[in-house]
């Protein structure tokens, strides 16, 4: 499947940038049927980092939000950054 197509956009709240600062995480809104190892290769593979853990969710409105956690050695506000959310 197609990275572009699983990872559809970042999820930019207040306790989503907090997030990023304090947990090394970043929160996507993601295709509905994309399964956790599905996400994780897909954003290794867009920005060239290494994903520890990925937690999914469906959300009130239908959709799917996932909570990825990079390793240690990656920065989620590096990849904020090239997003444009920070």
């Amino acid at each position: 499947m197609d990275p572009y197509k699983i990872l559809l956009y970042p999820l930019v709240t207040e306790k989503a940038v907090s997030l990023i600062e304090r947990e090394n995480k970043i929160v996507f809104i993601v295709d509905r049927k994309a399964n956790k190892k599905e996400i994780k290769e897909a954003f290794e593979k867009l920005f060239e980092v290494k994903v520890e853990k990925v937690n999914t969710l469906i959300t009130k409105d239908g959709r799917k939000k996932a909570f990825i956690k990079l390793k240690p050695e990656f920065k989620a506000s590096d990849v904020a950054v090239r997003l444009g959310i920070l």
